[in-house]
């Protein structure tokens, strides 16, 4: 069972919790904690067994925790998720062999795409595909959207080179629940083709970053990020064939961050304890 506290920063609260949990007969077989302290803020993720893992902890958390303390009990069950995708397949075959594999530590229920073209290797791993095209308006094309993926039940929204943006209330209505991998190493670059703005601006280092979506373009707190070196001799062709690569792997770091109950938010930031 993993439990993850977040909560204003007081002093024993690391002694308190393991005591809680001592008496409740609960074994800690791995622990990491952070403080932030511009914004006296504790922040706690804990992996527990015992011979009967006890569900009632929670209140008993709350009772010696600050008042206001986020609780979150993890019994070990694999999240679930829904992917949206438009053409590009790297991203999505990445996501589609973990789950295979059972190394994902999540279920794709579906993939939805507003492309046909990605059904074949959904077909080839049975993966439920959804054709949802960009048809009428955007308020059409997000009404059709929101039913295909609300008859899932699904923890998280994932958008492997989903290239739509999002209207602020469907964001709101799944908030941090949308994980984006955005072709930049983010705040450099955001919005529409990064890479030609990368090669026209002569950078040396090109990245990708995967980020919760927010209502604000590109600006979501960011949950993991890597970049590469650019040559002086690549073409915009190069940087892309490159960037692929990096999002790939940047997006299957931050999933797996977030599925294993690692990654906090707060204001526009994530603290994320490995």
């Amino acid at each position: 069972m993993i439990i993850v506290i977040q909560c204003t920063d007081q002093i024993g609260l690391v002694a308190a919790i393991s005591a809680l949990l001592a008496e409740k007969k609960m074994n800690i077989t791995a622990m990491q904690e952070h403080v932030d302290n511009v914004e006296k803020l504790f922040f706690m993720r804990l992996e527990v067994d015992g011979a009967t893992v006890d569900h009632s902890i929670y209140k008993d958390l709350e009772q010696i925790l600050p008042k206001g303390a986020l609780i979150k009990i993890n019994p070990g069950t694999a999240k679930k998720i829904v992917v949206l995708v438009t053409k590009e397949y790297h991203c999505l075959a990445d996501i589609l062999i973990r789950n295979h594999f059972n190394t994902l530590s999540a279920a794709v229920q579906c993939v939805v795409g507003n492309h046909i073209v990605l059904k074949d290797i959904c077909d080839r791993f049975d993966i439920p595909f959804h054709y949802v095209p960009f048809e009428g308006d955007a308020v059409d094309f997000e009404n059709r959207l929101l039913n295909t993926v609300e008859s899932y039940e699904f923890d998280y929204l994932v958008l492997a080179k989903f290239m739509r943006i999002l209207s602020g209330g469907f964001v709101e209505r799944f908030s941090r629940r949308i994980i984006n991998i955005h072709h930049s190493f983010l705040p450099a670059f955001a919005g529409a083709s990064p890479y030609r703005q990368a090669y026209e601006r002569g950078v040396k280092l090109i990245g990708a970053t995967a980020h919760y979506v927010t209502n604000e373009l590109d600006e979501g707190p960011i949950i993991a990020q890597q970049i590469i070196p650019a040559g002086h001799s690549f073409t915009v062709a190069d940087m892309v064939k490159a960037g692929q690569e990096i999002e790939t792997a940047v997006l299957a770091r931050a999933l797996k961050l977030v599925f294993d109950d690692r990654v906090f938010v707060f204001k526009n930031k994530t603290v994320v304890l490995e």
